[in-house]
Formats: C-alpha cells, structure tokens, sequence
C-alpha cells in the first residue's frame, strides 16, 4: 500500500516498516553510530556516504560483528563502570527531552510534542529510578541455606525496532535498558521517525562513549531493505530481539528463529462500573486518551458503561468537548481510520486531532472538539470504530449488567490485543476480583489512566517501561513490563546438598512397587 506523507515523499508499508521509494539520496539509506573513533554526532552528508556504503553492501554482518567485539569488552566492564555509563545515558537523554519531543512531533506530523517530552521523561527518569540500583553485574545474589549463588550475565547482542508513535522515546528507554544490562544495542527505527530516532542515539552514545562504554555499543541502521531487517532479527550474533510495532513485524521478529519479545496491538477496553465515581472516570480516561492524541497503545480504545451511567458518562464527556457521532458519521468515519482491506488503522489518522480526522471523513465538528464517539452494537471487523486506532477516537458500548459487561470486554480485548491491557473503575473490590479473574490481559488497571497507568512509574507501581509485554495472548514468555532485569542471562552456581529425597532409604521405598504416593509422603515426611 502506498500512502503519501508530506512533499512528494512516498513511502510502502510492508511488515510494518516503512521503506522509502523516492528522494533516496536526500536521507540516510542506513547509517551504522560508532564507526568513527571520535565522535558519533553526524552530519547528513557524513550519514549519506556511509548509507550508501551500507546500502550497496548489505553489511549486515558487519554491524553485527561491530556488537559482537561491543558485547565482548561490555563484559569486562563491573557495575559502578556500568552504572556510570547508565547515569550518563539517563542524564543526557533527559536533558535532551524538550529537543526530542519537538523532533518527533515535527518529524512525524503525530501527537503534541509536551506529551512526547513526558514520554521521554517517562522512559529516562521514571526508567533510571527503577533500574539505578539493581544489581547487573556479577553476583546478584546469595542463598547460603539452599547453596544457590546467581550470577548476572549480559545476553549480547540487541536487535531492537522501534516505532513511529513513540519514536525518540522507545529509543531512550530501549538504550538505557541495554546498557544496565551491558549488552550492545542495534536500533532499527520506524521510516517515519528516522531523523529524530537517529539524534536520540547519537545523543546516547556519545554519552555512553565519554562514561567509559565500549565503541559500537549503540549502533543505527534507520533504513534497511526487508531482507537486510529479516537478517538483523535472524543474525547469528543477534541475542535477542526487542520489536516494537504492527502484528507482522512481531511475528517476523518471533520467525527469525532468534528469541524475540514483540510488542503488537492493544485494543484496551475500558469498563465504568456501577460503583465508580463517574467524573472522575470520565477524568482520567479523556486525560489518558487525548494524552500525545492517543498514540499510546494501551490507551482506551473502547467504553463499556453500565446502563445506569450512560447520560451521566455522556455529559461529561460532551463538558469536556468530545463529539458523539451519529450513525452516518459512523458510517463515514469507519473505512478513513481504518483499512478494510488490510484490517489495519489507517496511517494518516494516528495520532492527528479530533478535527482533523474529522474532516477527512467530511464531518463538520467545532474547532476545539477533543474526541470522537461512536456507539456501537457490535466488535468486530465489521464495526472497524471498535478495532485499535490510535487516535482520539472512542467506541462506546452500554452493558445492562456485569456478565454482559464482561462479554464486551472480552470481544473488544479478542480483537487485537489479547493479553495486553484492560481498564475498570470501580470501588467494589468484589467486582474487580472477579473482573480481572476473567479477563485475558497483563495488566488490570484500576481507577487509572490507562496509557499513563499501563507504562507504570506514575499511577501505581507497575515497573515503567514502553516495551509491555502481553503473555501468551500476545505470543510472548512473560506479561511483564520489560526492563533491564530481562535482558540478562542469570547463571546459578548450586553447591552440593544431599536432598532426603535422595536418601538410601528412600531409594528402597520407590523400588518397592506396593508402596502408593500416600504412604511416600507420609515416610518421608519432615516429621518421619
């Protein structure tokens, strides 16, 4: 699919990646950081000789092996030399956030650039106070009763693609991650997001390189061919991927044959019920959905409100600017935020303002409306307002009781987040038990925003990080928000102790075939 972006840019989408087709020469085809000695600040000529070096070459292997030799020296580092470069990576990014955040925003056309600086602060300092004391490095821990010593080991080499909704923050947050862990990192950003994801490195490394970090531990290709990303991922040296971005991109990343954790859609439900405080839901959920105009993916996607709170919901909403559309603007709206063809949102809409998507859709809407509504009756594809669109627009469906509340939830979560997010507020801590018993998400938000509660570090204690992780709902090993703990390879040192399982006497019990695992227990039990 072709879509086109400003001036006579074109670009196709393919595996959620975009790939440039016109004016090659006027940007970087893929720049590796930390080829030169000296300094890793580039200018675009610089940037244009070495892509075209790349480019024609294809040299993969040579970025790789540039990580490997990084991956190597890191692993001499100890943890104040590697707490050092973290500090120093943490401090230069955060004081770059304003720059960052002003980047993106003009760079990808998406989202408010006061709610990009948020993120980066968001994956800078909320990240560094999460991560700064955790032990990295050697031994991390000691169980002198049971014999068990746990060594820290970095797992190498990081392949990491990052997306164009959350551009320089994704990078910030994936590099500091990579150096607690000391593990050598290449970024593939986002086609759309290039300049400002190529300077969020170039500002960490550098960084990095001054504190004492090995060269080539932060490297860029910000353009690849999809064969040259498919043998990133796939790469010998590869130790693990961290993708960011469309359905495809993550299984791509899961076939490389690589461990990977990929992180897709959300399609995060949002259930107010009976017991909660109304405006106050409506509060946290408008701040959380208009939040960089809804760029996050475990922003709300949809409402399901109890039928007593239906006109109060819709009143404070409409207080707060939101449009609720009729069936015909529904109906209109529908196939410009999303592709039936491809069932993916449309790119033109994310992460533009309500006005402005309303208008592609001709629908004529008051200059400062905030939000767009649509009330729906059925999930699903042929309902494309209840699928993920990462923009400020709402469906909003009504439950008459919980089980119906519940079955909602489950469809809209089904629909391309499973495992992901899901919000509630409520004060029956009952309820909330039970809603969460059923629901298939890594995170059950209480009472909270949900795109500022589900990256955690804000509204509760949930580790912060942009990299959210959905289980087995969403193909990956873990529901935890990913941070430097999972990039490391922890070796158990087991010293000898004779378990009584083992004991001679045991032994002729388990021989003797009449003997139940009753009487088993019972022999060979603490108090035998």
């Amino acid at each position: 699919m072709v879509v086109r972006t400003n001036g006579s840019l074109a670009w196709n989408i393919q595996i959620g990646i975009l790939i440039p087709t016109m004016r090659m020469h006027e940007a970087a085809a893929a720049i590796v950081l930390g080829l030169h000695n000296q300094t890793c600040r580039l200018s675009l000529e610089e940037v244009s000789v070495m892509s075209e070096m790349l480019g024609k070459n294809g040299d993969v292997d040579r970025v790789m092996e540039n990580a490997t030799r990084a991956a190597s020296s890191f692993r001499e580092l100890d943890q104040e030399q590697t707490d050092r470069v973290v500090r120093a990576v943490y401090e230069a990014g955060f004081n770059s956030r304003v720059r960052l955040a002003k980047m993106a925003c003009e760079e990808t056309r998406m989202g408010v650039w006061e709610h990009k600086m948020l993120k980066n602060v968001i994956a800078t300092r909320f990240v560094y106070e999460d991560i700064k004391n955790l032990k990295t490095v050697g031994v991390i821990s000691e169980d002198d009763k049971n014999g068990i010593v746990e060594i820290a080991q970095p797992i190498g080499p990081i392949f990491a693609i990052t997306p164009v909704t959350n551009p320089t923050s994704t990078v910030l947050f994936k590099i500091l991650i990579s150096m607690k862990s000391r593990n050598p990192i290449v970024i593939r950003p986002h086609g759309a997001a290039r300049k400002c994801s190529v300077e969020a490195a170039s500002i960490c490394y550098e960084a990095a390189l001054k504190a004492g970090a090995p060269e080539h531990c932060i490297q860029c290709v910000p353009r690849t061919t999809d064969e040259q990303t498919i043998r990133l991922m796939s790469h010998k040296h590869t130790a693990m991927i961290l993708a960011t971005g469309s359905t495809a991109l993550v299984k791509a990343a899961y076939s490389s044959g690589n461990p990977a954790i990929g992180i897709g859609p959300g399609n995060v439900p949002v259930f107010i019920g009976m017991t909660a405080d109304v405006p106050f839901a409506v509060e946290q959920i408008f701040n959380s959905k208009t939040f960089d105009n809804g760029t996050i993916c475990a922003s709300e996607q949809a409402l399901v409100v109890r039928g007593c709170h239906v006109d109060a919901v819709k009143s404070e909403f409409k207080r707060r600017k939101a449009h609720f559309l009729t069936k015909d603007e529904i109906a209109r709206l529908g196939p410009v935020a999303f592709n039936l063809t491809t069932r993916t949102m449309r790119p033109e809409v994310i992460g533009q303002p309500a006005p402005v998507i309303a208008a592609m859709a001709g629908i004529d809407v008051p200059p400062d409306t905030t939000l767009l509504i649509a009330e729906l009756d059925e999930v699903g594809i042929e309902s494309p307002l209840s699928l993920e669109i990462l923009a400020p627009i709402l469906a909003f469906y009504v439950a008459e009781d919980i089980e119906k509340a519940i079955a909602l939830c489950r469809s809209i979560n089904s629909h391309g987040g499973l495992g992901h997010t899901i919000s509630m507020f409520s004060n029956n801590e009952e309820r909330i038990q039970y809603f969460a018993s059923v629901m298939n998400a890594g995170r059950i938000l209480i009472n909270t925003p949900a795109s500022q509660g589900a990256i955690g570090g804000g509204y509760n204690s949930l580790t912060p990080s942009m990299t959210l992780a959905c289980g087995s709902g969403g193909k990956n090993i873990t529901t935890d928000n990913i941070s430097a703990r999972h990039l490391l390879n922890i070796q158990r040192i087991a010293r000898r102790r004779v378990h009584k399982n083992i004991d001679p006497c045991n032994i002729k019990l388990y021989l003797d075939e009449s003997i139940d695992a009753t009487t088993i227990e019972r022999e060979c039990s603490d108090d035998s």
